[in-house]
């Protein structure tokens, strides 16, 4: 369906509309208009929920020109954003990523394709000319992934997926989902820090996996393994914020013209992004130390809460973990942990995990990061609350934490 002028919308709730979704990408490359990609409740994106789309101050009159595409950010500190992505973007960056990897490939979509992540699978489908394998939709399970990895044509093309941590894990404990991944050229994997204990399951069973780093404003990933994309430079500012540059740059956000100045900076005749992310140089690549304003400062102590995230994980009772900030009333925020455990119920409740196993966890924090870093309170669920594009809804397990304290 049409929301106005040139603007596409369509649903990608299921197989039809990823097919409508590569038409209109297809389109959107011959100058018939940009694609707005909806979401599984068709809604449109919380950012147009308060602006009308038509008129000379509408969204629609917005739009730039050269737009192929408007894309939500994750909204994973606060309301989301649309990011507008021109034909050059999306084609460079398709470009530059089959450059790292072996070329155009068979793709399987694992990822919602209303966020980057999992638009870009199909618009790299476009650009290989295949048609990508779906995972439905939902809870996703080794079960639908291997059912997807069954739909696969025979091909000599080169396989590819693209992942979040909490799909790798729980496919590394599935033996036969574990023997699929291995037959992938690469395995994608971004968005949220990836515990050290899945990535050496991953070596030891012969995957490839390929740790991508970017987002919406930079069309998808353009740092792989550290590395940046052709095209793309990074640096850190000095407070050790990242900064990028490419051919992938996004335009800017959809009708927030002081937003896309404060974000998006020219410096010596390049137009630079200035990212949320903190990082370090490390072996002449990039480490991601995590988001600047996800770091906890408790008791006058900065505390990287991916770093606590990769200790707990190590182990054997958890299955995945968050660890946010909750406040403190003596050293203003704390150290607070949700896990999910490894043989329990999805709909299990929220409740405190205390006695040995809550040692056992806050030791193996201590013994990598110190004593400050130890989370002084463990909470354990069924599952974690993540957004649509599969990261942890961190600002929901904040308030789970915080309801539950009250």
């Amino acid at each position: 369906m049409n929301s106005g002028p040139g603007v596409h919308t369509v649903p990608t709730f299921d197989r039809d509309g990823i097919t409508a979704l590569r038409r209109a990408i297809k389109d959107a490359f011959s100058d018939m208009g940009p694609v707005l990609p909806l979401g599984p409740n068709r809604a449109q994106p919380d950012a147009l929920a308060h602006w009308t789309p038509f008129g000379p101050q509408g969204w629609l009159a917005a739009v730039p020109d050269n737009a192929a595409a408007l894309l939500s950010t994750s909204g994973s500190t606060g309301d989301g954003k649309l990011v507008v992505l021109s034909t050059d973007a999306i084609q460079a960056s398709a470009t530059a990523t089959h450059e790292f990897l072996q070329g155009p490939g068979q793709w399987i979509l694992a990822l919602p394709p209303h966020n980057i992540a999992g638009f870009q699978v199909v618009a790299r489908s476009v650009f290989a000319e295949t048609t990508p394998a779906v995972v439905p939709p939902g809870h996703f399970s080794s079960e639908a992934f291997l059912d997807a990895v069954s739909g696969l044509p025979t091909s000599d093309l080169p396989r590819y997926v693209s992942l979040v941590p909490t799909q790798l894990g729980r496919l590394l404990k599935d033996a036969e989902a574990t023997a699929a991944l291995k037959t992938f050229s690469s395995v994608l994997i971004g968005g949220a820090a990836l515990p050290d204990a899945w990535a050496e399951q991953s070596s030891d069973a012969g995957i490839n996996l390929v740790h991508t780093y970017g987002m919406s404003e930079t069309a998808g990933g353009c740092v792989y393994d550290g590395r940046p994309l052709n095209g793309v430079q990074w640096r850190l500012d000095d407070v050790s914020q990242v900064w990028l540059t490419g051919p992938m740059l996004a335009e800017g956000y959809l009708g927030e013209p002081e937003l896309t100045a404060q974000s998006f900076v020219s410096r010596d005749g390049q137009r630079w992004f200035r990212t949320a992310d903190v990082g370090r140089e490390s072996d002449g690549g990039l480490e991601i130390l995590g988001r600047a304003d996800d770091m906890i400062i408790s008791g006058g102590v900065n505390v990287p809460p991916t770093r606590v995230e990769a200790a707990l994980v190590k182990h054997e009772a958890v299955d995945s973990v968050a660890v946010v900030a909750t406040p403190h009333a003596e050293w203003g925020q704390q150290v607070t942990a949700v896990i999910t455990r490894t043989d329990q119920s999805q709909q299990k409740p929220l409740t405190e995990v205390t006695g040995p196993l809550a040692e056992e966890l806050r030791d193996l924090v201590r013994s990598d990061m110190g004593r400050s870093a130890a989370p002084k309170t463990i909470f354990e669920i069924g599952e974690l609350p993540h957004l649509p594009g599969g990261k942890v809804d961190r600002q929901s397990v904040v308030a789970l934490a915080v309801d539950h304290d009250r």
